[in-house]
């Protein structure tokens, strides 16, 4: 039986070499309003989903790209399913700005068992395994362990569609003064792998699909970083179904990032 997260990574390696091939020679689609799509997108989809079902063709499959020639198999009968973004950071690639990554995992319903992050720019691939910990291009990583808020690097995210009354430029507007600084990348998954190496110290989000978030968050907890709800419950497992939550590298920093957010829910 080949090992899953060695299927992961190499699935999502073989996603970014196809997004290094299509540099410069795809055409850019509109999904809707500042929502790009490209040629890349799909190919790097159907080259991940060949790696990792022709491993395991009883596992399901669920991508962000709807590909209209291949089956859909959403759920393996065991509940085993891949959840892939084949290029998060759409925006970023295509004006060549070199934040944008390939994001696979595998997940039995909301328990995720492996993940891996992959950068073509920086040849980065970001790989956990439930239990067993994190790994950037194979040497462990940890989190940092901020929990001030004044000494925290955050990175937030602003949806598509967003206007000068939305709840993300409320959450910045509550958040900024009380931080020594914040990003925005434009790529979730990169938010997410940067924690857990250490480069961010929190990141949260209201509003997001499983496929963007998955190996991040797996990334993340087997960092040694802590990942919770807006307000109340302890640290714990995201529904995939509706991701939200906050993750930082601390729980101190996570109870400090719950006082400052607004209790709006979108």
């Amino acid at each position: 039986m080949p090992d899953h997260l060695e299927v992961c990574a190499a699935a999502a390696r073989a996603g970014g070499r196809v997004l290094a091939e299509w540099r410069g020679r795809f055409t850019a689609a509109k999904k809707g309003q500042r929502d790009y799509v490209t040629e890349a997108d799909f190919a790097a989809q159907r080259e991940i989903r060949r790696i990792v079902l022709d491993a395991f063709p009883a596992h399901g499959f669920v991508g962000e790209e709807s590909l209209p020639d291949t089956r859909a198999v959403e759920e393996s009968a065991g509940g085993l399913r891949w959840i892939v973004d084949p290029l998060d950071g759409t925006t970023n690639y295509v004006h060549g700005f070199p934040a944008y990554c390939v994001s696979v995992a595998l997940a039995r319903g909301d328990e995720l068992l492996v993940g891996a992050i992959y950068d073509p720019e920086r040849d980065e691939c970001f790989t956990a395994r439930a239990g067993a910990g994190a790994w950037l291009n194979d040497r462990p990583i940890r989190v940092r362990e901020t929990a001030a808020p004044l000494d925290a690097l955050v990175a937030l995210s602003f949806p598509p569609h967003v206007t000068i009354d939305s709840g993300a430029v409320a959450d910045f507007l509550a958040v900024v003064p009380h931080v020594h600084s914040v990003r925005r990348t434009g790529s979730t998954a990169i938010n997410l792998a940067y924690l857990a190496c250490g480069r961010l110290d929190a990141f949260w989000v209201r509003k997001i699909a499983s496929w963007d978030v998955a190996a991040g968050l797996l990334l993340v907890a087997e960092a040694g970083g802590a990942v919770g709800p807006f307000a109340g419950g302890p640290p714990g497992p995201v529904a995939l179904e509706r991701p939200v939550f906050i993750a930082a590298a601390t729980p101190a920093l996570l109870e400090s990032l719950r006082g400052l957010l607004p209790s709006h829910t979108a």
